[in-house]
């Protein structure tokens, strides 16, 4: 066993403003892995008839991307060009792949789409509307709190409805079939109300290992259901009592008023039964613990802390869960890599070079900002929605590398305040550069300054900040979130992933190949290879730890430092030991809640998805839960 041993820096010591020095630097995918990646997910056509390389892959993509500039085009090819080429900005995965090519493709990694309406002919309509949607390579996240509870009568047919869980099964067999082949495979979000009737029949679904393998599934939870969790109250299971549209309300002392998806004020709900709240938050708890789903979304702090709450309302996540999303909204999304930021990494002088992350930065929002426009979109709503807010979502990927590189451990108070500075410099500048684009190519259509400037997250920028907003508006709606970043941290030479701790030195990892098999790769974190390109044997950095090294805590933490910095939401895996106690997985949720987090998903090893990764071994798997395949990359 490799004792760890604990290495504690205060942020002053670690320079955040030093000149930039030469960092090692691949350039290239230099992995069996990363090469793979490329190669099936990314190259456009082959070495005889397309991309020789990777840097074909980055010219194509700036090129695109330029393309949609008036002015300037060579200039601003240069600047994307130079962002990509080190891996220094890492965009989504649809961006990668569809960017310049002639194929019909959208440059989004994910739609939430619209509201399902309660009849058969509506449901049909929204399952061609998300099939459309997949086919052009995006993944669809999806409120099922509109479809009534199974049992109940459909009066103008009088069939009796199977619910909510049943018609996900159809979702999930279309995308099965429309992405049944190729290195990639759909992924959806399903979402439902802690209040709908069949609450539980939706929380217990993927207890079924043979269940729903397509989405990932989450409740969406009150602070009205919390509330009475702590109090011990009950808590009414309801449905509308009427259809949108209808004007024969039926309501009696057994209803109550909720806002409820697809109706536009609060409506009268029948109330199909009463239970204890806290042993429904008992039953969503046990399933997470023994399957790691549901996750839970706060839905009213989502909706709370919306930069645009004033014209939308929420009820869904793209399928990560990182970008709460109006109906028909869209994750334009792209992460700056931490790790080509540090300089003299492993040394006594090891420093951040923010004047290079905020350069950076600028580039970045620019050229997701131009997605918008260069994108195609399957349907003409998601277009009017994309455009109207330009919402884009900025984050990072490989803070655990970069930590170790710095000296800091992950789960120590200084690693998790060069984190929370490192995301303040990305949000601010994010923030200034939209500033700037909107002087030169005008706010986001959706701009109403009085009420933009009223929300929440927006009121906590910087004073010059809003000042800069209230004078002359901003380009993007919102511009922060933190995606897994799975695959595109795998091509960037095997770095850490996002928010997350490294997973482990060295890991098993399950990839796709272009047949639709499963190919194993045995991966070194890229942090602990260049280490021991430094001290050449097999010791590990004294700032290395890895996931399962780190308390829930502690990831908990991690995520909460950051959040003040994200208007939109984090993709966080909070890893927890198999014996984890069950009341103390129960309370970490509580947690979450407390912190004022968005949303959390627990991993605890179990019968149904195994482990997230594994140690090298002749049998070693990756199971579905977090794995690259169903992120959407």
């Amino acid at each position: 066993m490799i004792q760890v041993i604990y290495v504690s820096r205060s942020p002053s010591q670690v320079k955040l403003n030093a000149p930039a020095t030469d960092a090692a630097m691949n350039p290239i995918p230099t992995t069996p892995i990363s090469q793979h990646l490329w190669e099936t997910r990314y190259r456009h056509g082959n070495a005889e008839s397309g991309e020789s390389s990777i840097d074909d892959t980055w010219a194509r993509v700036a090129e695109a991307l330029a393309g949609v500039e008036t002015r300037d085009r060579a200039r601003w090819r240069r600047r994307f060009h130079s962002l990509l080429e080190d891996f220094k900005f890492l965009p989504g995965g649809r961006i990668l792949a569809g960017a310049g090519t002639s194929q019909r493709v959208t440059l989004f990694n994910c739609f939430v789409m619209g509201a399902i309406p309660d009849s058969l002919p509506g449901i049909l309509d929204a399952l061609k509307e998300g099939a459309l949607t997949m086919q052009q390579g995006g993944g669809v996240g999806y409120d099922f709190s509109t479809l009534r509870p199974q049992g109940s009568e459909a009066p103008a047919t009088g069939t009796i409805a199977s619910g909510p869980v049943s018609f996900m099964r159809i979702w999930n067999s279309t995308c099965a079939t429309l992405l049944s082949t190729g290195a990639r495979r759909g992924a959806m979000m399903g979402t439902l109300r802690c209040d709908h009737p069949d609450i539980e029949i939706f929380v217990n679904a993927k207890r079924d290992r043979t269940e729903l393998r397509h989405f990932n599934v989450s409740v969406l939870v009150s602070d009205a259901f919390m509330a009475a969790v702590e109090a011990d109250a009950d808590w009414p299971l309801v449905f509308p009592v009427w259809a949108p549209g209808s004007v024969d309300a039926v309501h009696d002392e057994n209803t109550v008023m909720r806002e409820w998806p697809g109706f536009a004020a609060p409506t009268h709900c029948r109330v199909h039964r009463v239970l204890r709240a806290r042993l429904l938050w008992e039953r969503i708890m046990r399933a997470a613990y023994d399957c790691a789903e549901p996750g839970v979304l706060f839905i009213d702090r989502i909706n709370a802390n919306n930069n645009l709450a004033w014209r939308e309302r929420i009820s869904a996540t793209n399928p990560c869960g990182e970008v709460p999303l109006p109906p028909y909204g869209a994750c334009d999304l792209g992460a700056m890599n931490l790790t080509r930021f540090v300089r003299d990494a492993f040394m006594p002088t090891a420093n951040m070079d923010v004047a290079a992350l905020d350069e950076a930065v600028t580039t970045a929002v620019r050229m997701l900002d131009n997605v918008i426009d260069a994108s195609s979109f399957p349907l003409p709503a998601q277009a009017e929605q994309a455009r109207g807010s330009r919402r884009i979502g900025l984050g990072l990927t490989g803070l655990a590398d970069a930590l170790v590189m710095l000296g800091l451990r992950y789960d120590s108070e200084a690693g998790r305040s060069l984190a929370a500075e490192a995301m303040g410099v990305i949000c601010h500048s994010a923030y200034r550069a939209s500033v700037a684009i909107a002087a030169e190519k005008g706010c986001f259509p959706f701009f109403d300054k009085q009420r933009y400037m009223e929300s929440p997250f927006v009121a906590a920028l910087p004073c010059d900040l809003q000042r800069a907003i209230r004078d002359g508006g901003i380009r993007n709606s919102h511009l922060t979130a933190i995606a897994p970043t799975g695959t595109i941290s795998l091509l960037a030479n095997s770095i850490s992933n996002g928010i997350e701790p490294i997973f482990a030195a060295r890991h098993q990892r399950a990839v796709l190949d272009m047949n639709g098999a499963t190919r194993q790769f045995e991966v070194e974190d890229d942090a602990c290879k260049q280490w021991r390109t430094i001290k050449a044997n097999e010791s590990l950095p004294p700032s290395f730890v890895d996931a399962s090294g780190v308390s829930p805590e502690d990831h908990l933490s991690m995520q909460a430092a950051l959040q003040p910095y994200v208007d939109g939401a984090i993709s966080k895996t909070v890893n927890v030991p198999e014996n984890c106690d069950f009341a103390d997985f129960s309370f970490l949720y509580q947690r979450a809640y407390a912190l004022g987090l968005k949303g959390v998903t627990a991993f605890r090893p179990n019968r149904v998805t195994g482990a997230v990764l594994t140690v090298p071994g002749p049998d070693a798997d990756s199971p579905h839960c977090c794995t690259i395949d169903r992120e959407v990359d």
